[in-house]
């Protein structure tokens, strides 16, 4: 629902996101200290990371090229120049006082990025711009009652901020839009999107308006490393707002936190404008110029996108809009599926794939990786499947075993005797056994009774263990009953 009705009617949601994205680098933006997660603290800090005085710092070339491929990945501007300002604060996790950023120009200018929503619909979402800037370090507030402790590790690791249009209307297409942005950036390869490691954090904007009035108030809550947390973030704030505006209250602009236990943002701090940072050219670092020339390169040989992979699964596998979508939000689900699709019944693959596979996955908590079954395995099911070997019925059982056991699918049905009857004589048999057993049933089929048909395939399929070819005996009982 994009609408949250108040006691003076309708108001509208309007979100813009700040995703701060750790780049997939072995060393930090200006340092060659590693990026590695969980080590001891303060074991992998430079004398740049640390502010040492007369430390210079210098760029990362695979973090320029990792930036600029993203920007690339969401059909952004790329801005073939750019600056690095240093950005103002006291912060006891900022060594030097100031933070590395970019301000009046980013590496990256304007893109968009297609969402996908639970209906099935889509929408586009403006990105405003993509810069470079350096993290901070991490202040430790529980490891002892009077002192809060600092570990430097994340000072300096490169992080891209991307910074949307405030285009989103619920919090639903806020989640849609963290979900397409991480597949992008797996997809490219330029972060891991891990939020529960904080290599992909979140900042909310929200303001509410009446429909067609001016843009309300915003505040910012602050990193958000969930989407569950991000939906419920937005929803408590919308209402927070409106209740605030109902009662003829203004909304203050400010930075607030979630609390995820409470499920209630809080006020942090009041928000800072711009020029509250003072903002200047670093003197230390160059304006970056990029070559047109390198910039078309990385444009041609960026790897094939969730979207533009997709609408190939569509047009090349004839399968859903909605099954597409499923199958391309990870990489290593699209390429699981075309593994098993290759060469067969792409329809039917996909109904395995996402039906049956994904759905004991979930429920195991496995990811498409950790699968006990492997495509090419799969792949052999749906062949036994198409040739008539068993039915849909018994595949599920097969399948059930596959997964406990990781054997293969022709070694089960040998094993167990569970090859389908597809032998007319065998099952004619049959067939006239049960119309004799059953004369009232086959009167009310003589007399038009269509749906009686699929209770005489149902006794059939119950005499023969499920091992009937369900449309062999279809075809019989209507030439025997016609």
């Amino acid at each position: 629902m994009s609408m949250i009705q108040g006691a003076t009617g309708a108001w509208e949601m309007v979100i813009g996101l700040e995703v701060h994205a750790q780049i997939t680098s072995v060393s930090k933006l200006f340092s060659g200290a590693s990026t590695e997660f969980g080590a001891e603290p303060n074991s992998q800090v430079s004398l740049v990371d640390a502010a040492m005085p007369g430390m210079l710092p210098v760029i990362n070339e695979v973090c320029v090229y990792q930036a600029v491929r993203t920007g690339l990945g969401i059909k952004a501007e790329i801005n073939l120049v750019s600056v690095f300002d240093r950005k103002n604060y006291f912060y006891p996790d900022l060594p030097a006082g100031y933070q590395i950023s970019q301000f009046t120009r980013p590496i990256v200018g304007k893109g968009e990025l297609e969402i996908d929503l639970a209906d099935g619909s889509s929408r586009m979402i403006g990105i405003t711009r993509l810069h470079l800037e350096q993290d901070a370090g991490k202040s430790l507030h529980d490891q002892d009652p009077k002192r809060s402790f600092i570990d430097l590790n994340r000072s300096g690791v490169a992080l891209m901020e991307i910074v949307s249009e405030p285009d989103m209307r619920t919090s639903e297409e806020a989640a849609a839009y963290m979900r397409k942005l991480r597949a992008i950036l797996r997809y490219l390869g330029t972060c891991d999107g891990n939020m529960d490691e904080g290599s992909m954090r979140c900042d909310a904007n929200v303001s509410m308006r009446k429909p067609g009035e001016p843009m309300g108030t915003r505040c910012e809550i602050k990193n958000l490393n969930s989407l569950r947390f991000l939906q419920q973030a937005i929803e408590y704030e919308a209402r927070r707002q409106v209740a605030i505006l109902e009662d003829g209250g203004t909304i203050d602009q400010e930075t607030r936190l979630f609390d995820s236990r409470k499920g209630e943002t809080r006020t942090m701090r009041s928000k800072e404008e711009a020029h509250d940072y003072r903002y200047f050219p670093d003197p230390d670092l160059l304006p970056l110029e990029l070559d047109p020339d390198w910039v078309a390169a990385l444009k041609a040989d960026l790897p094939e996108l969730p979207d533009e992979k997709k609408a190939r699964f569509v047009s090349e596998f004839g399968i859903t809009v909605y099954d597409a979508g499923i199958l391309v939000a990870e990489q290593d689900r699209a390429d699981y599926f075309e593994a098993v699709a290759a060469g067969r019944d792409a329809k039917l693959a996909a109904n395995w794939v996402i039906s049956e596979l994904f759905g004991r996955l979930n429920k195991a908590g496995l990811d498409i990786g950790d699968s006990p079954v492997s495509a090419s395995a799969l792949g052999e099911l749906v062949d036994l499947i198409a040739d008539n070997t068993i039915s849909g019925r018994i595949a599920k059982e097969v399948f059930d075993e596959m997964v406990e056991t990781g054997k293969g699918a022709a070694a089960i049905v040998e094993a167990k005797g569970l090859t389908q009857i597809t032998d007319t004589g065998a099952l004619e048999a049959v067939v006239d056994e049960i119309i004799a057993a059953n004369p009232e049933q086959a009167e009310q089929f003589r007399e038009g009774k269509q749906t009686v048909v699929g209770w005489f395939v149902g006794q059939a399929m119950k005499a023969t263990q499920g091992k009937a070819n369900p449309k062999a005996v279809n075809e019989i009982l209507r030439k025997k009953l016609g």
